[in-house]
């Protein structure tokens, strides 16, 4: 994975390991990788690149809201992207990983006030979880040691518009946009008979649904979080004002 070389190399091999097992296999290493104490600095590892972005979950959740804030009141910090550039050159220690949708008008870097190397992005039309956006998140918690998880969903969902059409007006979409829409059908049938806007609560049910299913659809995560060594949370971004609202 990308320049990550503030954390020691047989970190790394134990993960490659572990996503290259079998089911069985990866269960016995996830356990071995996580009882190591991959989320507790060793002795041969490096100064992290970013010594504030060192924090505990709830910190973490913390710092991510208060950039929100800023942002929202459009009092955002002066990052010195050059200096970012030299701290990050050997590696990376993002204090949290953001799962969210493509929307161009949505960019987690922007929306949290953050500078380069504070957050680990992940994303998808319809912010749902992908073998591969999993495997991306297990890799910034178990070797990147990030203690915060956030999906966020945001309103207007061209992506869960598209499920809902599907499910209510039998539409199909040309290429692999039609796999995507499909994705995201379970989370509209959750809410087809629940008052108020259907694509407002869909976009809702499906942050939630992702959230729990990050939980319990993977063994590093759902140990790093009854070790309370990981936090996972959900959120939508409002279009209108940028304000993420926690859910």
């Amino acid at each position: 994975m990308c320049n990550s070389e503030n954390h020691s190399h047989p970190t790394r091999r134990k993960f490659f390991q572990l996503t290259g097992a079998s089911v069985v296999g990866a269960a016995v290493l996830s356990s071995q990788l996580l009882s190591t104490n991959v989320h507790a600095a060793s002795k041969d590892d490096k100064a992290p690149p970013k010594p504030q972005n060192v924090l505990t979950p709830k910190e973490a959740l913390d710092h991510l809201m208060q950039g929100n804030a800023r942002y929202v009141d459009g009092v955002a910090r002066r990052h010195d992207f050059r200096h970012d550039r030299d701290a990050l050159t050997a590696g990376q220690n993002p204090y949290a990983a953001v799962l969210s949708c493509s929307d161009s008008r949505i960019a987690p870097e922007y929306a949290f006030d953050s500078a380069r190397g504070d957050i680990f992005a992940v994303r998808v039309a319809g912010n749902f979880v992908s073998n591969e956006g999993l495997g991306s998140l297990e890799y910034a918690v178990a070797v990147l040691k990030t203690p915060l998880v956030m999906v966020l969903g945001h309103d207007g969902c061209g992506a869960v518009s598209a499920a809902v059409k599907m499910q209510k007006d039998k539409a199909s979409y040309p290429g692999k946009i039609q796999e995507i829409a499909r994705s995201l059908t379970p989370s509209v049938q959750k809410v087809l008979a629940e008052k108020g806007d259907l694509l407002d609560n869909a976009i809702r049910q499906n942050v939630i649904d992702t959230v729990d299913k990050l939980k319990n659809s993977s063994l590093i995560l759902s140990e790093a979080v009854s070790s309370r060594k990981l936090m996972i949370v959900g959120g939508i971004y409002e279009l209108a004002t940028g304000k993420v609202k926690l859910i």
